[in-house]
Formats: C-alpha cells, structure tokens, sequence
C-alpha cells in the first residue's frame, strides 16, 4: 500500500526533501548515467507529490505552475524507484499527477517534457507529441501536450 502526499516546497520536512532529492539522484544521475544539475532553482515553486511505503519515498513528481518552465502547467521529475516498477504504481502516479495539477492550477492544457522512450506510456494518458525530439543531458526527449 502506497501513501500518497502533495505539499509545497515550503510544507515539505528536511528529511522528505532529503528523500526526494536522494531518490531523484538515484534515477536520474546513478540509473540513468547521466551527469546534470537537478537541483535547477524551481523545486522552490513547485509542488511535490510523493508515494511512500512504509516510510520509503518509491514514487515522485514535480507539480509546476504555468509560466515556470512553461506558458501551461507541467509535471516534472516523474519516477519509481526499482523497487515498485512493473506494478503499475507509475501509472498510478502520472494519473495522480494530472489529477493534483488540475486541482492545482485549474483544467488547462498540459506540456511535458518526456523522455522520449516513454511516448507510449505518456500517449496513453491523452498526451499526444507537440515538437521533435531533441537531446537534453545526454538523453533524447520530446514535448508532450494534453489538451
């Protein structure tokens, strides 16, 4: 059973902070071999919606107003920790995402930032492409929109 939170930068404790810039660092740098700035200054105005089982953070994302990264809202950072993969807790999570940034910032239109081998997964929650693919930290990528 996953407990699910969403706070602001500022509700967060140091030891969820620690947690969620441990496990990020865990998936985006070590797993994924890739050496960039994460800590890149919007963690501050951004909202963090986390998955915890029994008090181990093995799900996150990055809830972003509109006119931060872009003109519309977005979801940021999104990951699993290995533990939990294949059991369909990032689709519980992505759905939760779209759901908290709905509530957050009203229905609008949502661009994201994918990874580009994760199209299918995003195209199955309605996003469909809005750019071509271009390389971020080593990583191909595309912008992703759901209207």
């Amino acid at each position: 059973m996953i407990t699910w939170t969403c706070k602001s930068f500022t509700q967060l404790s140091p030891a969820e902070l620690y947690n969620i810039l441990k496990l990020r660092n865990e998936i985006f740098v070590v797993e994924q071999d890739c050496v960039y700035q994460d800590c890149d200054d919007k963690d501050q105005e951004a909202w963090h919606l986390t998955g915890w089982q029994q008090n181990r953070l093995v799900a996150y994302s990055r809830l972003l107003p509109p006119g931060l990264v872009y003109e519309d809202p977005s979801i940021g950072r999104v990951l699993t920790s290995l533990t939990v993969r294949r059991t369909r807790v990032g689709r519980e999570l992505m759905q939760r995402s779209i759901d908290k940034i709905y509530e957050l910032f009203g229905k609008r239109p949502l661009l994201i930032g994918a990874q580009l081998y994760l199209k299918n997964f995003y195209e199955s929650f309605g996003f469909v492409q809005a750019g071509e693919p271009y390389p971020e930290d080593g990583i191909e990528h595309i912008k992703m929109k759901l209207n």
